[in-house]
């Protein structure tokens, strides 16, 4: 385990370290999962070798449900717990951090500063290590970009997310997330994410759409520097753990290593 302070100190020494992250993402939606199948999934996680739990959902995510989650997976895993709220509703004392981000392609501004102004003095009572973050939903966007009013950016426009990108960095964002939507039928093509690699000094995250462990490869070597998945790990441990070593497989490549 890595010797760190903060969960994003966490990230960003293991990120030195192996060159690239897999992060596993729980939603915790009532009517899908419950305390047993939470623990079951991130055990999983852990063991095939993801870095951290993210825990976030569009829909029917209620801060109640949330805590018990939280605690059931906090009792089986000793990697960070990190939120990934979809709205305010999101937000639990049980997490380790979270990511506090701004959906920066969305036509509301609630999604853009207005969840965020109502949600700040609830994480700042709960304690919780926020962590900037600017989410850029690209299309199709699936149920992310369709509740959170995104004008998903064009798959044959990179430019667009590298600007987004670069605004993110400029404001002090920590972190960008490039979001296809979960459920989508294919990664974010590589040459996309190499584009907005290019032009950015801050670590990427890539998810949606991510099924075998040579896209997760591909997409390192373009530069994401963490792969989020979702679905997988309630399909496959064993896709799972292909996913995590096309992910190292790809770090060394970026360290230089192979």
């Amino acid at each position: 385990m890595v010797k760190a302070v903060t969960v994003y100190e966490y990230i960003m020494e293991r990120l030195r370290e192996e060159g690239a992250l897999h992060f596993t993402l729980i939603d915790p939606d009532p009517s899908k999962i419950n305390a047993d199948i939470a623990e079951d999934m991130a055990k999983s996680a852990e063991d095939s070798g993801s870095a951290a739990i993210m825990i976030g959902g569009s829909i029917g995510v209620c801060e109640k449900f949330l805590d018990d989650i939280i605690d059931a997976i906090k009792r089986v895993v000793k990697i960070p717990v990190i939120l990934f709220p979809g709205n305010i509703s999101g937000i639990s004392r049980k997490a380790d951090a979270i990511f506090f981000m701004s959906l920066l392609n969305s036509e509301d501004l609630y999604f853009v500063i207005g969840a965020q102004v109502l949600g700040a003095p609830i994480v700042k009572m709960y304690g919780l290590e926020a962590i900037p973050m600017g989410y850029i939903i690209i299309e199709p966007g699936e149920a992310a970009g369709f509740i959170g009013r995104a004008r998903p950016i064009p798959i044959n426009h990179p430019e667009i997310a590298s600007a987004f990108a670069l605004a993110a960095q400029y404001l002090g964002m920590k972190f960008v997330y490039l979001e296809r939507g979960s459920g989508a039928r294919e990664a974010i093509p590589a040459e996309f994410v190499r584009r907005v690699t290019k032009v950015v000094d801050i670590p990427v995250i890539v998810g949606g759409g991510i099924r075998d462990g040579k896209t997760a490869k591909e997409l390192v070597k373009a530069g994401a520097s963490i792969i989020v998945t979702g679905t997988v790990v309630e399909e496959s441990k064993d896709k799972l753990k292909e996913i995590v070593n096309g992910i190292k497989e790809g770090g060394l490549f970026k360290r230089g290593v192979r």
